[in-house]
């Protein structure tokens, strides 16, 4: 199964990715997550910067990439329905096969109205599946 957060990729360069995850109320986990406020699940904004992550080592020759670990993710501001997540991740290093990545999420709301705030933010590691 396949299951695809990032709605279009607005960068991609060998180092950086930008791409968009537009969050509508559609989406099955907002009955759940939360009924009386459904909100973008903090799992999710880290699966949409693993998937921009994604992207760019696809493009770099690595298609078949895994999350390998996980450092200083903090969570800020909530992304509800109508609402757009711009999630923005950049190469740091590449070292024995494995890529650190530094990512960021961004709540923007509709027209532009407000000021963007940050929803997620942190580090993270891809490496290839081990055989």
């Amino acid at each position: 199964m396949k299951f695809q957060l990032i709605d279009q990729v607005i960068e991609c360069t060998p180092e950086r990715v930008v791409a968009l995850k537009n969050v509508t109320s559609a989406e099955e986990y907002l009955a759940d997550h939360f009924p009386s406020f459904p909100v973008l699940p903090g799992v999710f904004m880290l699966e949409a910067m693993i998937q921009a992550a994604r992207t760019l080592l696809q493009e770099r020759g690595h298609p078949r990439m895994m999350l390998g670990e996980v450092r200083a993710l903090r969570y800020g501001t909530f992304v509800r329905p109508g609402e757009s997540l711009r999630v923005e991740v950049d190469l740091h290093k590449e070292a024995d096969g494995a890529f650190q990545f530094k990512g960021s999420g961004t709540r923007l709301r509709p027209d532009g109205a407000g000021e963007p705030s940050t929803a997620v933010s942190g580090r993270f590691t891809m490496r290839a599946p081990v055989p």
